[in-house]
């Protein structure tokens, strides 16, 4: 799994304009064809059938998908024609796909990268759908739903959160406790050094340096708060900013007790070491799951909000990336596309999406949670609680911007950590690259 998606700051992308092609100066380029050709449905609107883009190719999303689609034909008699495409794919071709000929719907995230396109006139509100569909949503998800405009352009269907993951038997036998301080927490690393554990697993060697980013982005928030990080992440603020160098000291506060190698190391292999109770704790997604198939190890597996840091933002902040719908600018089937993403945004919905896909929350407040494991029951609530919710660096910022200057960056810092200073100023050189205004 790779991260991409957060709410937005008031104003959004609205306040400065993201430059150098669509996507930002130094984003992947854009292969199109792959999503773009098989998209567009049929030649002349058909009222009968809704087309679908989806980026859900993994076995499991598939088959969520698919049984969305068969329950919505049967409600309402639509067909829906799906074109699927692998999840990179998807994100590298979405800009031609969407300036060509998309499907009338399409999977994608929340937050800036949802505000992006429909500032650029690429998707279309869908204000009557939320109508229909608000009642049964959070402000927080309404928040993250809306673009700049104040209109809505999003329908979520189900999130995650990203915490502090630990092995319950690992903290019983040796009497740990789960902290609830930044203080504490730096207290227990150091102790599970002194029993010989490795603190803090830790894995971002070659395509998964964006997991650092789960780390970051809480030190922000504790740190300096929800406001303060959602304008660095939109551009707004200088990454020379003495408070990006608190960040940096409290991460270096902790460096010393991260896995050793983790810059040769995968996120899977960095999570394994937690299951294998070599590695005490892991700043990670509930995705963590997704590699456990017995159910004596999932019932194991606990988390706790990363800690608090300073008091005035306390942990109101939870990081949880929400993926969901969108409808094109022009969707031939635009009355049909209406009712299917009616459909996706009900209880219904997503109760039969997390009955196929346990590695989710639903985002809707009326869907059935009876089938839910320990560990999404938890998860909902930590959401359900929260003041904010973010959705992860690089959906909350310009992609271009994070994956080939902040990461690099922060994933050289991390290896030899020192006071941060020429980091940030070398990030803080790049920022008018990504950003105008």
């Amino acid at each position: 799994m790779t991260q991409q998606s957060r709410i937005p700051a008031a104003g959004g992308p609205g306040r400065r304009s993201v430059v150098n092609g669509l996507m930002g100066a130094g984003a992947v380029a854009l292969a199109g064809p792959a999503l773009a050709a098989c998209g567009g449905g049929p030649p002349a609107a058909d009222p009968k059938t809704v087309t679908f883009g989806s980026n859900g190719a993994d076995a499991t999303p598939k088959k969520a998908y698919a049984a969305l689609t068969a329950a919505f034909t049967k409600e309402s008699e639509l067909k829906v024609k799906t074109n699927t495409v692998d999840h990179d794919t998807f994100q590298k071709s979405i800009s031609s796909y969407l300036q060509g000929t998309p499907d009338d719907a399409f999977t994608w995230f929340a937050g800036y990268r949802m505000q992006y396109f429909a500032e650029k006139k690429l998707a279309s509100p869908i204000d009557e759908v939320w109508e229909t569909i608000g009642s049964g949503f959070s402000e927080a998800a309404k928040q993250l739903s809306k673009g700049a405009d104040g209109k809505y352009y999003f329908v979520p269907l189900y999130n995650y959160p990203w915490a502090v993951f630990y092995r319950k038997s690992v903290f019983q036998e040796r009497g740990y406790t789960p902290p609830a301080t930044w203080a504490q927490f730096v207290a227990l690393a150091k102790k599970m050094k002194k029993d010989g554990l490795s603190p803090i697993a830790s894995g971002y060697g070659g395509g998964d340096s964006w997991s650092i980013l789960g780390a970051f982005d809480y030190l922000n928030l504790r740190a300096n708060g929800y406001d303060f990080h959602m304008e660095l992440m939109r551009g707004d603020v200088a990454w020379s900013d003495r408070r990006m160098s608190t960040v940096l000291d409290l991460w270096r506060e902790v460096a010393p007790y991260y896995q050793s190698g983790a810059g040769g190391r995968s996120w899977q292999d960095a999570a394994q070491s937690l299951l294998d109770k070599k590695s005490g704790m892991a700043v990670i997604g509930l995705f963590l799951g997704q590699q456990i198939t017995d159910t004596a190890l999932r019932e194991d597996i606990d988390f706790f909000p990363f800690p608090e840091i300073d008091p005035a933002h306390g942990t109101d902040t939870v990081e949880a990336p929400t993926d969901g719908f969108m409808l094109s600018r022009k969707p031939k089937n635009a009355e049909g596309a209406g009712k299917f993403l009616e459909f996706l945004g009900s209880p219904e919905a997503e109760g039969i999406y997390m009955g196929v896909d346990p590695s989710n929350v639903a985002v809707h407040s009326k869907a059935d949670t009876s089938t839910y494991n320990a560990l999404q029951k938890k998860s909902a609530e930590l959401i359900g609680a929260a003041k904010h919710i973010t959705q992860f660096g690089d959906r909350d910022s310009d992609p271009g911007f994070i994956s080939t200057v902040v990461l690099p960056g922060l994933t050289q810092w991390l290896g030899h950590p020192d006071d941060g200073a020429a980091t940030l100023k070398k990030i803080e050189s790049q920022r008018s690259r990504f950003f105008s205004g």
